[in-house]
């Protein structure tokens, strides 16, 4: 590690395992912040060119190896800041690090997301195009997420999420091709489109195959638009169609808890939101549920200095075989930056052998990281081993070919 990192109090393992993992600093710039890096493709399904905006995580680098999961998120050129405001202050520790995918629902989005046909609605004529669900679904089966896979280091580990119609079209997904997207996130869906279509077909099935699937729905305070005397407990009681879709959100939620096998089924009321602002709670409230899986266990263990290198190691491979047991394929248990502070610290209070243990593992799970054999050597060198010191940061020059590591070679060279 090119800077030695001191720390002398206990107490700042305590911070180093709460505070915001990713946050580094930011280059100059004219804006505070800037999102959704502008990407398009040519769609031969909807026989046209479609805009997307594609958010990275901080380290993201595509030279390397890692992949990282994906959200697909339905009207990005609206939702992606709320959704990057929610990442950008969760991910590390509460949720993966991952690659946002803000899909443009900016035309034809009642056409692209509703699944059925319809020419009336609540008794009145309807005349926007609509119906054609099954095609937008087609394009991000076939020609989006191949694109995004290609071009990206993006994993096969998928989340889908929509707001409004993008709600509706978020449960036809789940129902019509669950195998494609992991998790679900349907925020206010208008599930009452074509007189309960979805719902209706969902009842005729005895039973949704939905294994290892997971589903966060949310439903905003517009119950009825004319009635403040309709709330959540008298809903479910009123029959006219000023309540048809809160009444179905209500109803399709319950209707998959009975009848979707294996799914992790979430679903939260907002009564203090209306349709427009609830996307952003719940985006905060469903991507904590749907992750709540990733979330560190047994931080205090890392705290105390008390805990044996022995158990800390078993909770490292418990998390490893966690993680990769949710994701389908191996990943590291804990960001780079983590266990590379750990390991400093635990030196800095005279625990070497639990630093050693850290750094290692760090070699272990990030074997193309210059730094992390870097601070192997930094380990090795303060217990006066310069062969193993210079052998480790030999390896992080095999890997940075940087001056620095070439100089600090020619000098632990000189103390062997």
């Amino acid at each position: 590690m090119n800077t030695s990192i001191k720390f002398g109090s206990v107490h700042l393992i305590v911070l180093s395992l709460l505070i915001h993992l990713g946050a580094v600093a930011q280059k100059e710039s004219t804006y505070l912040q800037q999102l959704g890096l502008k990407d398009s493709l040519y769609s031969k399904t909807l026989s046209e060119t479609r805009t997307i905006y594609v958010q990275l995580p901080s380290g993201y680098n595509p030279e390397n190896q890692r992949e990282y999961p994906v959200v697909y998120l339905l009207d990005g050129e609206v939702l992606l800041p709320a959704l990057c405001s929610v990442y950008e202050n969760y991910y590390g520790g509460f949720m993966p690090e991952m690659i946002l995918i803000g899909i443009s629902n900016d035309h034809d989005r009642t056409k692209n997301l509703t699944p059925t046909t319809i020419t009336t609605k609540y008794g009145m004529p309807f005349k926007e195009e609509n119906g054609e669900a099954a095609t937008f679904a087609r394009f991000l089966k076939e020609e989006l997420i191949p694109f995004v896979e290609n071009k990206y280091r993006a994993s096969s580990y998928r989340t889908l999420v929509g707001h409004s119609y993008g709600g509706l079209f978020v449960c036809h997904e789940l129902i019509s091709d669950p195998q494609l997207f992991a998790n679900y996130l349907a925020i206010d869906p208008s599930l009452d489109w074509d007189d309960q279509q979805l719902l209706k077909q969902t009842q005729k099935s005895l039973q949704i195959e939905l294994e290892g699937k997971a589903l966060f729905m949310s439903m905003s305070g517009q119950l009825h638009m004319q009635d403040p005397t309709i709330t959540i407990d008298n809903l479910m009681q009123d029959t006219s169609d000023f309540t048809l879709f809160s009444r179905s959100n209500v109803q399709f939620s319950n209707l998959l808890k009975e009848k979707g096998k294996g799914l992790k089924s979430y679903w939260k009321f907002y009564p203090n939101d209306i349709h427009g602002t609830v996307p952003l709670p719940s985006m905060l409230d469903g991507m904590l549920a749907l992750f709540q899986w990733y979330q560190m266990e047994q931080t205090d263990k890392f705290n105390s200095p008390a805990t044996p290198k022995d158990e800390l190691s078993a909770i490292v491979k418990y998390r490893a075989k966690k993680l990769e047991t949710h994701f389908g394929y191996p990943v590291p248990p804990y960001p780079e930056d983590l266990m590379n502070i750990s390991g400093y610290m635990n030196l800095d209070m005279g625990q070497p052998n639990k630093a050693k243990m850290f750094f290692e593992l760090a070699t272990e799970y990030y074997p193309t990281s210059a730094n992390a054999f870097d601070s192997l050597a930094d380990y090795y060198e303060s217990q006066n081993d310069y062969a193993n010191a210079l052998e480790a940061v030999t390896k992080a020059y095999a890997l940075s070919g940087s001056a620095y590591h070439k100089e600090k070679m020619e000098a632990l060279g000189k103390k062997n």
